[in-house]
C-alpha cells in the first residue's frame, strides 16, 4: 500500500476528484494548506493597495492506494492538476505499513477497498 499526497491548485480539485472517482479510486482526504515553492511570491491588490503575498493557497489531496493502483492514481492527478506552469504542485509517495478499518477491524489492503 502507498500513501499519495498531492499539493495542487484549489481550482483543480474538482477535476482531480472526478478523475480519481472515474479511475475507481474514490477515497480521498482534502486539506487546505498554504506554502511556498518555486513561485516565491506574488502580488494582490486589496482596496487599491498592492500587497505582496509569500504563501500560496493550495489544497493537499491524500489517498491511500494499493500498489496496483499507484501509477493510475499518480497519472490521474498529473493529467487533471497540470496547467504546465510553475506552481502546479507536487506529488509525494510514501509506504504504508498497515491500514485498519475501525468499524469491522479489517486490516491490510482489504481495509482500503
Amino acid at each position: 500500500m502507498k500513501k499519495v499526497e498531492a499539493i495542487i491548485r484549489p481550482s483543480k480539485l474538482d477535476a482531480v476528484q472526478i478523475g480519481l472517482k472515474n479511475a475507481n479510486i474514490p477515497c480521498l482526504t482534502v486539506v487546505p494548506v498554504k506554502g511556498i515553492g518555486l513561485q516565491k511570491s506574488y502580488s494582490e491588490s486589496y482596496r487599491g493597495a498592492e500587497q505582496t503575498k509569500v504563501l500560496q493557497t493550495r489544497v493537499m489531496i491524500i489517498c491511500v492506494v494499493s500498489d496496483e493502483n499507484l501509477d493510475t492514481c499518480i497519472d490521474v492527478i498529473m493529467q487533471n492538476a497540470s496547467e504546465n506552469e510553475v506552481g502546479d504542485g507536487k506529488i509525494f509517495v510514501y509506504d504504508v505499513l498497515d491500514a485498519i478499518r475501525i468499524s469491522t477491524k479489517v486490516r491490510g489492503s482489504e481495509a482500503i477497498r
